[in-house]
């Protein structure tokens, strides 16, 4: 960190101790018994018209958010071959009411997260940052589960100083590795939160069984799974997150441009007057009151286009048609 960001970093200390923070976690009107349900406040309609979810029950993000992936390079590898113009895309983000910012360690790797702070920090108020760990990237072309207990914590870490945060608001656990007891990987992450370096945890690419057993070790806020109208292999992931009003964050939420062609999609569209891709957005918004979609780009353009989604308001009709697609 430069001198202006340790200044910045001493003054936040001096306002919030960890311990001090530990004590309104865990004290607060969100805290509740490991293992217990999370109760997650009704969707609401904040100044703006945009509908709002409170993740944990206390964190309060817009529904639509910004996926930070794309902002990266090649094959999510490395640096963007326009840096100024990643910087503009989380900026302009902001600007249109973005307030939910979804990234990972592995994007870059930690160039998505270093992208972040450079352009965002310090952070508005009210910007959440959240990020993933336990995927590795050997290479440009591998990715790797790593849920080992000392190295979630390493990922914990590492996040914070990317990002200049003093805790992270939404830790998630990137995916479940296979060699490691879910319950190891989450018991790390349930340590970094007792030392108030997470504000609240989420799990990514996770099955509802999985999910049962996270919530025994602490408290899962959201649900990070591939779903879009095309791929609703996750539906009962969405719907446990329903009953238990836990954030559901579908990753890609478009499903790629081959998937939006023809039918019901481009007919809605027209009938909009929006693009295929305004209207899976739309559709993921409208599907359920705990969805939060994350739609990611590395052009201001297209970024535009993806938040102008949220307006869009589509009839029962529509929604039969997408539904039955």
């Amino acid at each position: 960190m430069n001198d202006q960001a340790n200044g910045e970093w001493d003054q936040l200390e001096r306002r919030v101790t960890r311990r001090r923070f530990v004590g309104l976690t865990i004290g607060g009107g969100a805290a509740v018994l490991s293992g217990g349900p999370i109760l997650q406040a009704a969707t609401v309609a904040n100044a703006e018209g945009n509908s709002v979810f409170k993740i944990g029950g206390d964190l309060s993000v817009n529904r639509l958010g910004f996926g930070a992936m794309r902002i990266t390079g090649y094959r999510i590898w490395g640096w963007p071959k326009d840096r100024d113009e990643a910087r503009r895309v989380l900026k302009r983000a902001v600007e249109l009411g973005v307030n939910l910012i979804d990234t990972a360690d592995a994007y870059g790797p930690q160039t998505s997260e270093l992208l972040i702070a450079e352009a965002l920090h310090p952070y508005p108020k009210g910007v959440v940052i959240a990020t993933k760990g336990g995927l590795t990237r050997p290479s440009r072309w591998r990715w790797v589960p790593n849920g080992r207990h000392e190295y979630l914590k390493q990922c914990v870490d590492g996040s914070l100083k990317r990002l200049r945060l003093y805790w992270i608001d939404l830790y998630q656990l990137h995916t479940v590795d296979p060699k490691v007891p879910i319950e190891d990987s989450l018991g790390a992450l349930k340590e970094m939160r007792d030392a108030g370096k997470i504000r609240h945890v989420g799990l990514s690419n996770v099955e509802p069984e999985q999910i049962e057993r996270a919530r025994k070790v602490v408290p899962i806020a959201t649900v990070q799974n591939q779903y879009n109208v095309a791929n609703r292999r996750s539906e009962n992931a969405l719907k446990y997150c329903e009953k238990e009003g836990l954030g559901f964050m579908p990753w890609s939420p478009v499903g790629g441009g081959r998937s939006l062609k023809g039918g019901a999609m481009e007919a809605v569209a027209k009938e909009q007057n929006a693009s295929v891709y305004q209207v899976a957005i739309a559709w993921l918004l409208h599907r359920s009151p705990v969805m939060l979609p994350i739609p990611g780009t590395s052009s201001v353009a297209h970024l535009g286009e993806n938040v102008a989604a949220g307006k869009l308001q589509l009839t029962p009709a529509e929604m039969k048609a997408l539904d039955s697609a």
